[in-house]
């Protein structure tokens, strides 16, 4: 994954916090609007059926009061009174007004006796007798024709007959979508608002534990010393700051006290080996015969395999325990290669081994760049004791992605069976080796501790495949990998 991808903000925590937060405020927000919108319609469905109650009561008594030949000019003007009544927040509408109201007299048969309202009564008069409604109750009718319902309420007059009175929601809707209407702009506008203010909190509190990152970022096995940002407050991330610096201070502890130990341990075994070799070699001068001369120059080898021992087994020791003291530079692999390559050669060419390098050129890597020569000289060693006569080393370096892949091919026997699966640990060594065992850990152990990998293959042709892969220094990443074109050294 490229460096760009993993920083897009729709990766970050401060985005993800942010639509979460968002989502759930909206959903809260809009259960509010949706319960605030169900109270104002009940409201306003209650005023309008205890309006249309009292109107009904009122043209009961016109019904009765009134002379039958008058009867109809009266409720004309009572409908038309009605049909004109202030509604709150009502919008204007093309539709005449007087067809939001009808009256309706039957007989004690069900039959018209009196009919004010727009269109025919037929429809009205089928929707109502559908909708079976019950004196004095209000109750939704659906005319033919009509767009919107209408709202009825029903008396009983003491000549028998029945008035029903009906109002149409359609002021009722056009008040509810204007209401509506308004919610959602101000949810959108609230949601709007707290997405921003949830982002730019989330991201302010976030932006202390991305400094806390970046800072233990940079600090490497080799720069305990550098501590992360803290604040003064009391809360998690300050916690957490100071939790991290502690942490800092027993590891910063621990590595001096391991390196401590390591280097006096190093320097108490070394000193008297040294002065022990100093002996010998001042007994090989002062004339000895040759058949006294073989068993000191035997003693002087072991000495310095005891050394060498000593030296790889500290090491080791440090990196199992992430403790290896890296000064990095920037080091040239290839360079580096072609250096030791010459250097191996002559012993190589005494051994009848050929020695072969393919390099895509320059390759560079953060590393330490003694650490890293002695890992190759412990791939070369290793090829070099176990490879019989008349076998060919191939080196292989070329940038892998982000990494530079090295690999040591042989076309020798090929790892055994019993150790293949256990040749980077400490000690492990085949029957027929001379060696302690601590060549390939020291590699895998150097390899780790410059964020690489490292991996041992048997070739299904016969021979054994060591695979480096080490991160290419970031200046240097950007280098497209060149072909395969150099071989170098031939024995």
């Amino acid at each position: 994954m490229s460096s760009k991808t993993a920083n897009l903000p729709t990766r970050s925590a401060a985005w993800r916090i942010s639509l979460w937060g968002t989502l759930a405020f909206a959903a809260g927000a809009m259960l509010v609007f949706i319960a605030l919108h169900q109270f104002m319609a009940n409201d306003i469905q209650r005023r309008s059926d205890a309006w249309l109650s009292g109107e009904v009561q009122v043209l009961n008594d016109v019904a009765e009061r009134t002379p039958k030949d008058r009867l109809y000019n009266r409720v004309v003007g009572e409908v038309a009174e009605l049909a004109s009544r202030e509604v709150p927040d009502r919008s204007r509408s093309d539709a005449p007004e007087n067809d939001a109201v009808f009256f309706l007299q039957t007989s004690r048969e069900g039959l018209p006796l009196l009919w004010v309202g727009a269109g025919n009564v037929a429809p009205v008069l089928q929707a109502i007798h559908s909708s079976r409604a019950k004196p004095g109750v209000a109750t939704d009718i659906h005319v033919a024709g009509f767009k919107f319902p209408f709202r009825v309420v029903s008396t009983s007059v003491n000549d028998g007959s029945r008035i029903y009175l009906g109002l149409s929601e359609r002021d009722q809707h056009h008040v509810l979508r204007n209401l509506r209407l308004r919610f959602t702009l101000w949810w959108l506008a609230i949601v709007g608002f707290g997405a921003l203010i949830i982002f730019l909190t989330t991201r302010k509190m976030l932006g202390h534990v991305r400094d806390i990152t970046e800072a233990a970022s940079k600090i490497g096995d080799s720069d305990l010393s550098r501590r992360v940002p803290t604040t003064g407050r009391r809360d998690e991330v300050g916690n957490l700051a100071r939790t991290l610096n502690h942490m800092l201070d027993r590891i910063e502890t621990s590595m001096h006290q391991l390196h401590t130990i390591t280097d006096s341990l190093a320097h108490d075994m070394r000193s008297p080996l040294t002065a022990i070799r100093g002996k010998l070699e001042m007994s090989l001068s002062s004339g000895l015969h040759i058949e006294q001369a073989d068993p000191i120059v035997s003693a002087i080898e072991e000495l310095d395999r005891l050394c060498d021992f000593l030296d790889s087994s500290l090491d080791v020791a440090e990196a199992k325990a992430n403790a290896l003291r890296l000064s990095r530079t920037q080091v040239d692999l290839d360079e580096m290669l072609r250096a030791m390559i010459d250097l191996y050669e002559p012993s190589m060419t005494e051994s009848g081994i050929r020695i072969r390098l393919r390099s895509s050129g320059p390759l560079f890597v953060s590393a330490d760049a003694a650490l890293l020569h002695r890992t190759v000289s412990n791939l070369l060693d290793n090829e070099l004791k176990h490879l019989p006569a008349s076998s060919t080393v191939q080196i292989t370096l070329q940038q892998q992605g982000q990494e530079a892949s090295l690999r040591v091919e042989d076309d020798g026997p090929g790892f055994s069976e019993e150790i293949r699966n256990r040749l980077f640990e400490q000690g492990v060594k085949s029957a027929s080796s001379r060696g302690h065992g601590l060549g390939l850990a020291f590699v895998h152990a150097v390899v780790k501790a410059h964020a690489g990998s490292v991996e041992a293959t048997n070739l299904v042709q016969g021979g054994a495949r060591l695979s480096v892969l080490l991160p290419l220094a970031e200046q240097k990443v950007a280098h497209a990998p060149g072909p395969l074109l150099t071989s170098v050294s031939e024995s």
